[in-house]
């Protein structure tokens, strides 16, 4: 449905995920007919202005009303429509989150849903509109899967796959523009399945979104020092991959890397899986450690929550 060339990928790495999902939108939008999107005031934040004007009759202007934004889009997807809808990060899951878990996790009206610049980004607006919540509040809820893609390519394929899947999706959006290559070509993509971008036996790092970079920087951090690390791309957080995690139940420690609060977001459904397993290493858990801090840029801030990879490498040395 997209072709996939190198530049496309190195443009989406340029531009940054939310752009790059108003070039995915636009592209699909000529081969989906039946496709609608709907924005609460956010056109030219997610990069929809040229759909916009292209496609007047697919596109749903509400103004700031998220709420009212999923009643409509259940109503469209229940007349049999493809739905997208899209505002910043927590305005498109908590200030609707009744709505999404009535008609989308109750009534299991399927729509897809980008929330915008969530994580950190954000960080000079303060924390009304940076978003470490969203994983943790919609995993709670059933009937619904989340998916955090780790670069422009991701992105891409993950708004193409949650169209056709079977469940209502929520894709959230990290980092900024000029955001790192995680793949430099296509590859096969499929909700709920990580991917190993590293092998390794001492410590297993799972990682997703923006902080998949930082989790093969410190990789390399590692090998250096003798330590064997794997580095895995849990894009979908629910359903968490269970095999993959039980692959690598017999390493020495396992990392978890997020932009989000350490409760409730990728180490939470981590640990809950290897709780169940038994018998599992230690996991060390890198993320915001629930608490609002001070407002911020996007790097004073991954540097105040040890989400670099000098300070990662620090602590992952103290506990082998």
């Amino acid at each position: 449905m997209i072709e996939i060339n190198k530049s496309k990928i190195k443009t989406w790495s340029t531009i940054g995920q939310r752009a790059t999902f108003g070039l995915v939108a636009y592209e699909i939008a000529n081969k989906i007919k039946d496709l609608i999107i709907l924005t609460c005031d956010v056109s030219t934040s997610a990069g929809l202005d040229r759909f916009r004007k292209n496609f007047p009759e697919n596109f749903i202007e509400l103004g700031i009303s998220e709420q009212n934004m999923i009643g409509v889009a259940s109503a469209l997807s229940n007349e049999n429509h493809k739905i997208i809808t899209t505002s910043f990060a927590p305005f498109q899951t908590m200030r609707c989150c009744e709505q999404i878990k009535v008609n989308l996790g109750y009534m299991k009206q399927k729509i897809t849903m980008v929330g915008l610049a969530s994580g950190l980004v954000l960080g000079p607006l303060g924390y009304t509109h940076c978003c470490i919540e969203d994983i943790g509040v919609l995993r709670s809820i059933p009937n619904l899967t989340i998916v955090s893609p780790a670069d422009g390519l991701e992105l891409a394929k993950t708004i193409v796959a949650s169209l056709d899947h079977n469940q209502s999706t929520y894709i959230r959006l990290t980092g900024s523009s000029n955001a790192p290559i995680i793949y430099k070509k296509d590859y096969k993509f499929k909700i709920g399945k990580s991917v190993t971008l590293k092998k390794g036996k001492d410590v297993a790092i799972f990682a997703n979104g923006s902080m998949v970079k930082t989790a093969l920087e410190v990789e390399g951090q590692l090998a250096k020092k003798k330590i064997s690390a794997a580095v895995i791309n849990v894009h979908t957080i629910k359903p968490i991959d269970k095999t993959i995690i039980k692959k690598y139940i017999n390493t020495k420690l396992f990392v978890t890397i997020e932009e989000h609060n350490i409760i409730g977001g990728l180490g939470s459904a981590i640990s809950e899986e290897t709780a169940k397993l038994g018998n599992g290493p230690k996991h060390i858990f890198f993320g915001i450690n629930d608490e609002y801090s001070h407002h911020g840029d996007y790097k004073h801030l991954l540097q105040s929550y040890g989400l670099t990879p000098e300070k990662i490498v620090n602590k992952i040395k103290k506990n082998l």
